[in-house]
């Protein structure tokens, strides 16, 4: 069930508020809850018994860390691990490495399995794994309830797209929160801004993407290439930000603060900069349980390195279980040791040298991480420095007309991925006039998403 479609806006939603506020504050967990399985389980109706299976191995994992002393708890700790990066091992990357085995030893020795992946695995192995680590360095001195954690790990703002939240962010309000009225209003508007985001300027600017995929990744003229790179670059940004803002838009409706995911990452001056605004919860994860306890930069610079290779292998297949999500991993890696270097102090001392930077770079390791077929992904990489592998297609006249189509579109684009846009919001949101504004943005979402228009949502897969 996707938060842009009709079955979450007119069915779910309005049910689940309605019980939600009506119900008395003691029983929210457990309406939280039971809402939170219903949503999933709409989906994914048979592997709900394994997101419940994992509650249930977790909370008492959980609990005997917080109990024992660090000696026994360390055991405990491992072994919870283990279950939960076996389970997404198994479902997510089982195949990949089977696939890289069988084709080294030339056969069929390791089998491969019959099993789709389970919608926002990653998200709450992780969401759960944060838990655990948390646990057990002491972090967490107060013990959740059965309900209060599993309705944690299954809240369902961020059960299937994050952001990546910590206990220790909601577990004030997991006791006790008081829902007002104003606060409702806020995040409804919140959630409108990313329901536009997400269906006004994702789901159309993808409509060029996808038609320049469906002529070839290598019949593209040098401009259609670019053109396309630049439309997916802002299709999965706002893809994802507009989920992640609604997401926290639907958190503040429900009494909580979820935390921000994007700042503003297209402004950045550099790709250590770009990363520390992109995704941010995630960047925090391996930051504060990969990097930092691997000895981050405290090291020597060869550790370091080292370090920063892991996270960042680990960061790619963390997308996909694909050769081109670790290659987009390792380009991230390399660009970012270059600017620890002194490449990054003196892209930040330029005014405008980091911008230009970004608006060319990001776009092409975009590239990597859309196209899975390697072969096609060296055909489009190529066509974008003017190396074709076959006939062009998509030349010159194609790509006026596509700009005559998609023209506003791309400023509507460049305009909301800089800060002015919800500096302003954030400014004026109590206006009557902004508040319009926003009820016209969810009225045209709404029909958008009526008229039956492409409606994908990109992190699925993740």
């Amino acid at each position: 069930m996707l938060f842009s479609s009709v079955e979450f806006l007119f069915r779910f939603l309005p049910v689940f508020m309605l019980i939600y506020l009506l119900i008395p504050g003691k029983y929210r967990n457990l309406v939280l809850l039971s809402g939170s399985l219903f949503f999933y389980g709409a989906g994914e109706p048979y592997y709900v018994l394994l997101l419940i299976l994992s509650i249930l191995i977790n909370f008492g994992a959980g609990k005997l860390i917080l109990e024992k002393e660090k000696k026994t708890a360390k055991p405990v700790l491992i072994l919870s691990l283990i279950y939960n990066f076996g389970m997404l091992f198994a479902f997510k990357y089982w195949n990949f490495t089977a696939g890289i085995f069988n084709q080294i030893f030339a056969g069929k020795m390791i089998p491969l399995l019959s099993l789709s992946l389970p919608l926002g695995i990653s998200f709450y192995t992780f969401q759960i794994a944060s838990y655990l680590f948390d646990c057990y360095r002491g972090k967490l001195k107060e013990k959740a309830d059965f309900v209060s954690f599993a309705a944690y790990v299954t809240m369902f703002p961020q059960l299937i797209a994050g952001p990546i939240v910590k206990y220790g962010e909601v577990a004030e309000r997991m006791k006790e929160r008081k829902i007002r009225s104003k606060t409702v209003e806020s995040g409804f508007k919140l959630f409108s801004i990313g329901l536009g985001l997400k269906v006004l300027l994702a789901n159309q600017i993808g409509t060029l993407w996808n038609a320049l995929m469906t002529a070839g990744a290598g019949n593209l003229s040098v401009t259609a290439a670019w053109m396309g790179a630049f439309a997916y670059s802002f299709q999965i940004y706002f893809d994802f930000w507009g989920y992640s803002l609604m997401a926290k838009g639907l958190g503040k409706m429900l009494g909580f603060r979820i935390p921000r995911n994007f700042n503003n990452p297209y402004a950045s001056k550099s790709v250590s900069e770009f990363w520390r605004r992109w995704h941010i919860t995630l960047g925090r994860w391996f930051r504060e349980y990969l990097y930092i306890p691997l000895g981050g930069n405290r090291k020597g610079f060869f550790r370091t390195v080292l370090n920063l290779f892991i996270v960042w292998a680990l960061t790619g297949l963390w997308h996909g279980a694909s050769f081109n999500f670790a290659l987009w991993g390792i380009v991230f890696f390399v660009l970012i040791s270059v600017e620890k270097k002194g490449f990054g102090k003196w892209l930040e001392s330029k005014k405008y040298a980091g911008h230009l930077y970004i608006m060319i770079l990001i776009p092409v390791t975009w590239m990597i991480f859309a196209i899975t077929d390697m072969k096609q992904l060296l055909y489009y990489l190529q066509n974008m420095i003017g190396i074709h592998a076959s006939n062009v297609i998509v030349g010159s006249g194609q790509v006026m007309r596509y700009l005559k189509e998609y023209g506003v579109l791309f400023i509507f684009c460049i305009l909301f991925s800089t800060p002015y846009p919800m500096d302003m919001y954030r400014k004026y949101k109590q206006k009557w006039y902004v508040i319009v504004l926003v009820a016209l943005i969810f009225c045209f979402s709404v029909y958008e998403i009526m008229t039956g228009s492409d409606n994908p949502f990109l992190y699925f897969r993740f």
